[in-house]
């Protein structure tokens, strides 16, 4: 099983309060990939489930800066 952090399952990620979602997301994109796409397939996460959980809060892909905003 993939791993975030310290030691959480990253299969959780998308189930918890988005704006921890957001901090995690941002710094996986900050450190270790170069897209939104990289960082759903380095994960084995659903991009559209991602996209939405943070268009819920919103927060918006910046492909310029690699953050959500």
């Amino acid at each position: 099983m993939l791993k975030v952090g310290g030691g959480m399952e990253i299969n959780n990620l998308l189930r918890m309060d988005g704006n921890i979602v957001f901090s995690i997301i941002n710094e996986k994109l900050r450190l270790e990939c170069g897209s939104v796409s990289e960082l759903v397939s380095r994960y084995e996460l659903d991009e559209a489930e991602l996209i939405e959980k943070m268009d819920e809060h919103g927060f918006h892909y910046d492909p310029l800066s690699n953050q959500f905003r």
